[in-house]
């Protein structure tokens, strides 16, 4: 079973982003789930989004996981969170950051024996330039897509578009580059 962990603030766009990585696996025929839980309601507050993926029907509907991909959202929260809680020797940490990668490992003391696992990205400046504002969740799965190599990028931005064919489609376009921005940024 794969189990991704999102680190975000309410609005940054994870649980959206959760249940189009949900919609898009479970038409290659897995089995898929994407949940969030909330510490308050509020717009701005600390939450964690959720996706278990598997070949079989998934029993778990337990919050507690051992991820193999730890995704944040909110540059702040590698600060404050505890975003290596229940971490394996193989779980990959995609952060969303303007410092650079040594910079970063350097300032996040939990990090530093597990940097051949780390991969940053600004996916807030990717958001704003192409999209026209700070919500990182779909740079942060073009991210995912190059580190996890789960889809062929053309294939996942091809589902993407039938995710978000409810946007009009200048966002729509907007939000495939972005994917495909961060795919190119993420180191």
């Amino acid at each position: 079973m794969l189990e991704i962990r999102w680190h975000s603030r309410a609005g940054q766009g994870a649980v959206t982003g959760a249940k189009g990585l949900g919609s898009i696996v479970a038409e290659s025929g897995k089995q898929v789930q994407a949940f969030a839980f909330y510490g308050s309601a509020k717009r701005g507050a600390s939450m964690t989004a959720y996706n278990r993926i598997d070949d079989k029907v998934i029993i778990n509907h337990e919050k507690y996981m051992s991820p193999d991909f730890v995704f944040i959202l909110d540059p702040g929260l590698a600060f404050t969170d505890d975003i290596t809680a229940n971490g394996k020797d193989t779980t990959k940490y995609i952060i969303t950051t303007h410092l650079s990668k040594e910079d970063l490992i350097s300032s996040v003391p939990e990090l530093q024996d597990i940097k051949d696992r780390v991969f940053v990205l600004d996916c807030f400046q990717i958001a704003r330039d192409t999209i026209g504002k700070a919500i990182p969740n779909t740079p942060m799965l073009g991210a995912f897509m190059k580190v996890s190599g789960m889809y062929e990028l053309d294939y996942f931005k091809e589902k993407m578009v039938s995710v978000l064919k409810k946007l009009p489609p200048n966002l729509i376009e907007a939000n495939m580059v972005a994917i495909q921005r961060a795919y190119d940024e993420v180191h």
